[in-house]
């Protein structure tokens, strides 16, 4: 059976990148990696990601005649492919929530993501947040603080075992760290959590490799 292959952008700044990335990685699943470098004005590097996708944006999951975009349906994908890897719960009400919270990352949180840009080179250090940003913040607490309430005794991730959900909300972890954010104490734990994986290690470590630079995430 070939490769399951996935394109993804820089390591350094690509959130929606990491999450497919980390929900194969985190799990031992065999893939091929092509990272393809964001925001530059090398025609080819756009050609490169629309020989993947259409779409012309990363990342792109291609699993033989299958090619699947955008992070969540990829996740999806995975999870219906790999049914071992246990991506969500088997219960019918933890998935529910699962799927509830990790659609509620992939289409909200526009503050904080416009605020607190994904980039590990940055230094660590506190920007001045709007309070849409801040209720961002709160809400992303909130919804760590249930999971964890509601399924800690299954493990250490949102749902007991590392799942979607954890791949979903990966991002905002280095996003707390590098922009200094004041979390509570059930936040750092889970925050410990997620960067003590060997595959969010990972990642974190081929992503400070980087050389290139994007100056527009350079400002902040």
């Amino acid at each position: 059976m070939a490769a399951l292959k996935l394109a993804i952008g820089n390591k350094n700044y690509s959130s929606w990148s990491m999450r497919p990335w980390l929900a194969l990685r985190a799990n031992g699943i065999p893939f091929e990696e092509t990272v393809i470098p964001l925001y530059t004005d090398n025609p080819a590097d756009k050609q490169q990601i629309l020989s993947f996708s259409r779409a012309g944006k990363v990342p792109v999951l291609v699993d033989g005649d299958v090619t699947v975009w955008d992070s969540l349906s990829i996740i999806e994908y995975i999870a219906e492919r790999y049914p071992e890897a246990k991506l969500w719960p088997a219960d019918v009400a933890a998935r529910a929530h699962a799927r509830s919270v990790c659609a509620e990352m992939h289409s909200g949180f526009m503050a904080l993501r416009n605020e607190c840009g994904m980039n590990l080179h940055r230094p660590v250090r506190p920007v001045a947040l709007s309070a849409d940003a801040l209720a961002n913040i709160a809400r992303v607490q909130e919804i760590w603080r249930d999971c964890r309430t509601r399924y800690g005794a299954n493990g250490p991730f949102l749902f007991g075992g590392f799942g979607a959900a954890d791949a979903m909300y990966a991002p905002v972890v280095h996003r707390f760290r590098t922009y200094a954010i004041d979390v509570d104490p059930a936040a750092k734990a889970y925050m410990d959590t997620m960067m003590a994986l060997p595959a969010f290690q990972e990642w974190s470590r081929d992503g400070l490799a980087e050389s290139l630079v994007i100056e527009r995430f350079e400002t902040v």
